[in-house]
């Protein structure tokens, strides 16, 4: 599975931006599309995931409530909606899928080439 991430960019805080994933093939409906993201100097961590079939959906802690996944199985595509930015959310973000719900990214098998996504104070 390939997968091309877009919608990265500069915003100020309180601002918005949406991310896209889109899958180069079907993705099973047993499986999972979500997003981590890495900080300079920092791990890589996880944001959120959602199964294919919709009906598991789970963010970080630090994410909750302002961030959304959604998909379009139509369009083999995946969403992150970015809300109430934060400078803290300055980060590359990653799309990834995997056959099961990992919120470690050693385990997940598949990745998007990032995006850059940068908040201004």
């Amino acid at each position: 599975v390939q997968l091309q991430a877009s919608g990265g960019g500069l915003v100020q805080a309180g601002g918005s931006l949406r991310l896209s994933c889109a899958a180069s093939e079907r993705i099973f409906g047993t499986y999972f599309m979500g997003w981590f993201r890495q900080a300079p100097g920092k791990e890589r961590e996880f944001v959120g995931v959602i199964s294919w079939s919709g009906d598991r959906l789970y963010y970080a802690d630090s994410v909750k409530g302002r961030f959304t996944i959604s998909g379009d199985s139509a369009k083999n595509t995946v969403y992150l909606q970015m809300s109430s930015l934060k400078p803290e959310d300055t980060a590359v973000y990653y799309c990834a899928v995997s056959p099961y719900c990992n919120r470690d990214y050693t385990r997940i098998p598949y990745w998007g080439q990032g995006t850059q996504v940068t908040v201004s104070s």
